[in-house]
């Protein structure tokens, strides 16, 4: 087993490849009570062609696949429901399907053992129908049509939708009614034998455990065993100009909402690592509470509270996206072009810089205070290729002059989009 130690946060990551394919992390927190399972395959709502290269055969399923299997493994061959199951054994469990994975989990402080026998056997052990993949039809449209009534997904579905033109992240993870009309039980075999091959899968525990035990318990409940077979994504080729700048729409809402986004490239050859922190700290010198901009647009009644600072990537997409609430988004947009364009002309604060810098640094130490975070971030940094180990150790390496490139690179007038929900 590899052991990888970090002497910053005083945390030892155990990792071992299986002989069946599957990659297992675990995080051991001493003295905590509460237990952390997240079991995650490569396999998100962008990944809806490819091609099986043994067979040679190209694959297209409809938009929403992923999302519906992530509901549809909980139903079991004897009637019951795994997330029923887990809920009777006073576990908090839970499910959820992004862009790019899927994952099941839960976090208990009892009953972590059975707990643990019932998430790796729904898993592994998939029971699709006719009757019951009908059935779920009807629950997930239920759920599209709360999401087109969401102004909070709206206002970012439209950002999106603003930047990219074929990449599928533009559709919406669940699908639509039309996509999901047309999944059936053999589409959902045949994605799920395809992507939930143990090979494609990482599994993460963090809890009060010993490396070698816990790794033997979680080998006893392998059933499955890999088929080793190898899937080639396709995805469109996206422009690097973004689709157009502005879209307005009107729902029930007392305040404007707002999204801004900046298009970036996917991850190339650079240390995303590096520019992702980079990214932070230039975000929160822009908009963030103790900056400038957002002093003044607060003071005169025209935002109401800090707006959600994030930068979304992949090997796929990259994009910075703010949203929040203001009373007027057009004062917003523009103190934040005129906070950019006097940072790229005059350069940054450096000794705003080196706030925000240790204020990213806190937030990167408090992720390891609460085993949930920690479990939920390796999972995910492991599927864009990064140890999470490396935001404490790159943090130094991320200068003003580093930052001042990245600002001139990323956010570019030429590539930023406005999506607002303003009230009817």
């Amino acid at each position: 087993m590899q052991v990888i130690k970090n002497l910053k946060v005083k945390e030892e990551l155990y990792i071992e490849k299986l002989e069946n394919g599957l990659t297992v992390m675990i995080i051991p927190k001493k003295d905590t009570l509460k237990k952390y399972v997240i079991w995650g395959t490569n396999f998100g709502s962008i990944d809806n062609h490819f091609i099986i290269k043994q067979d040679e055969e190209e694959v297209q399923i409809p938009d929403g696949v992923a999302h519906f299997l992530e509901h549809k493994l909980f139903e079991q061959e004897n009637g019951t429901n795994s997330l029923d199951a887990l809920s009777s054994l006073g576990v908090d469990a839970n499910a959820y399907t992004t862009n790019d994975h899927t994952a099941y989990l839960f976090e208990a402080t009892s009953n972590f053992y059975e707990a643990l026998d019932e998430l790796m056997n729904y898993v592994q052990n998939p029971y699709f129908t006719d009757e019951n993949v009908e059935k779920e039809k009807g629950i997930i449209g239920q759920e599209i049509n709360m999401y087109d009534d969401e102004p909070e997904w709206q206002v970012y579905m439209n950002a999106i939708k603003l930047m990219y033109k074929a990449n599928p992240i533009n559709i919406d993870i669940a699908g639509s009614i039309e996509s999901i009309s047309k999944i059936n039980k053999e589409i959902l075999y045949k994605s799920y034998n395809n992507f939930y091959d143990l090979s494609n899968m990482l599994l993460v525990v963090c809890g009060d455990f010993e490396p070698e035990k816990i790794l033997e318990e979680i080998k006893k409940r392998i059933t499955k065993a890999s088929n080793q077979k190898q899937v080639e994504r396709l995805y469109p080729c996206e422009q690097e100009e973004i689709v157009s700048n502005e879209k307005t729409i009107t729902m029930e809402v007392s305040t404007p909402i707002f999204a801004i986004g900046f298009k970036d490239k996917p991850m190339q050859n650079e240390d995303i690592v590096k520019k992702h922190i980079a990214i932070q700290i230039l975000l929160y010198m822009l908009l963030g509470k103790s900056s400038e901009a957002y002093q003044t647009l607060y003071n005169n009644g025209d935002i109401i509270a800090q707006p959600s600072l994030d930068y979304e990537f992949s090997k796929q997409y990259a994009h910075v996206l703010i949203t929040g609430v203001a009373k007027n988004p057009q004062k917003v947009v523009e103190m934040l072009k005129l906070q950019i364009e006097k940072y790229q002309k005059c350069g940054l604060d450096s000794k705003h810089f080196e706030r925000i810098k240790k204020k990213i640094y806190g937030d990167y130490i408090a992720e390891y205070n609460e085993v949930g975070n920690i479990a939920r971030m390796f999972l995910s940094d492991y599927f864009k290729g990064i140890n999470s180990f490396d935001y404490i150790e790159q943090y130094n390496s991320v200068t003003v002059p580093y930052a001042e490139q990245i600002l001139k690179e990323v956010f570019n007038k030429d590539k930023m989009v406005v999506s607002i929900v303003k009230g009817k």
